[in-house]
């Protein structure tokens, strides 16, 4: 499933491990998204205030435990807000509940099942593209 040839999807990729980055990165463009990477949050920061995204994807624990969450709340703090997915390999409950407060969209367990990030990505991206066109009418 990849998204519309009629509009690029931008995606924001925040990850501070640089094979999973790559590795990550590429699925994504394979899928048909224009994808911009970031290795810390500051970066990751820095290309949200330059682009709009249609999706930011981010490590929960990257550079250091939460500042997923901190970039998931600046993106959901942007007008339009983009659809924000969160994966971790070790969740504790007050992450869980931050992300919830926080509206986060998707949240994945590692090892993350690219199947299920790509399908949950391309559901995502299209209902918020769908909501953007139904608020501009």
């Amino acid at each position: 499933m990849s998204p519309s040839p009629r509009k690029r999807t931008w995606v924001l990729l925040a990850e501070d491990e640089p094979g999973i980055l790559f590795t990550f990165s590429a699925i994504l463009r394979q899928q048909g998204y224009q994808v911009d990477t970031a290795r810390t949050y500051v970066e990751a920061q820095q290309r949200m205030q330059a682009r709009r995204y249609d999706a930011v994807i981010a490590d929960l624990n990257m550079e250091r435990i939460g500042l997923g969450l901190e970039l998931a709340r600046q993106a959901k703090e942007l007008d339009p807000p983009p659809a924000v997915v969160i994966y971790t390999g070790y969740p504790t409950v007050e992450q869980l509940r931050a992300a919830l407060a926080l509206r986060v969209d998707y949240l994945a367990l590692k090892p993350v099942d690219l199947e299920e990030i790509k399908m949950a990505l391309h559901r995502l991206v299209t209902r918020r593209a769908v909501n953007l066109e139904k608020a501009m009418a």
